[in-house]
Parts: C-alpha cells; sequence; structure tokens
C-alpha cells in the first residue's frame, strides 16, 4: 500500500478530471469548445491540465511505475507548457486530450485509489465537501 498523501493527488486529479467533462463534454469539435463563452470553457479547462500536470508530479514514483499506460512525463511537461507559454496552446491538442486521453487517466486513477493507505471515513468526507462533490460516485448510493 502507498502513502496516504497520494490519496489527495488523485483526488485532485478525478475532480479536475471531472470538472473538464462538464465544461468541454458538449462540444463536438474544438473551434467551438475554444469559442464558447468568451473561452471560458477552454481556460478553465487549461487551468485544469496544469493542475492535473502538477499533482502528477507529486505522486509516488513507485506507484506510476505500476501504470506505465499512462505518458506520466508528458502530462507535466503539459503542465508547464501551459504555465510558461500559454499563447502557444493549440485548442486542437487540447481537445484531443480532454476527449481521448483524459478518459483514461481516469480509468487508471480510481484503479490507483485502491493501492493507496487511506480510511473510508476520509473517503467519504472528502467526496462530501464541495470541493470533490464530483467524485460522489466513489462512495456509492448508501453512504450520500
Amino acid at each position: 500500500m502507498y502513502e496516504k498523501k497520494n490519496f489527495t493527488y488523485i483526488m485532485t486529479i478525478l475532480e479536475s478530471i471531472e470538472k473538464i467533462f462538464l465544461y468541454a463534454g458538449s462540444f463536438k469539435d474544438p473551434d467551438s469548445f475554444f469559442e464558447a463563452n468568451e473561452q471560458m470553457n477552454f481556460n478553465a479547462s487549461q487551468i485544469l491540465l496544469l493542475v492535473i500536470g502538477e499533482e502528477v508530479k507529486k505522486i509516488d514514483q513507485g506507484l506510476k511505475s505500476e501504470h506505465t499506460g499512462i505518458p506520466w512525463r508528458e502530462i507535466s511537461k503539459l503542465r508547464n507548457r501551459i504555465a510558461h507559454d500559454y499563447r502557444s496552446i493549440d485548442p486542437n491538442i487540447s481537445f484531443d486530450i480532454i476527449k481521448n486521453y483524459l478518459p483514461e487517466l481516469k480509468s487508471e486513477l480510481l484503479k490507483m485509489l485502491d493501492k493507496i493507505s487511506f480510511e473510508r471515513q476520509l473517503l467519504i468526507k472528502t467526496v462530501k465537501s464541495s470541493q470533490y462533490r464530483h467524485l460522489i460516485y466513489l462512495i456509492g448510493e448508501e453512504e450520500e
């Protein structure tokens, strides 16, 4: 089992993914995603991609090495690109990442949660908070 600190990192990434799905999910193409709401959906998604890249850096290397199908280094590089060269972000690439790579990342992160030592009460308390409310599915209906 991996340390509890990984719980926070993974939960933050999962919540970021869920929010990105909310902000980008209804769009069929990168252009409409980029232009919607004065670029608010796009900009919010970029910040959350940055958060994902930051949190990925903090996850134990051993835990990440058990999930080699995820391009951990590229996720961190994307974070750096968004943070340091924001004007060069291509909406086509962001849209592709959101539609084609985030679902797989989410799936792997859910598997990773099973390898972390934390109390069930922590999970319940966390998903019932406003910060992580999009992860309520993690506790099941009986505890909602």
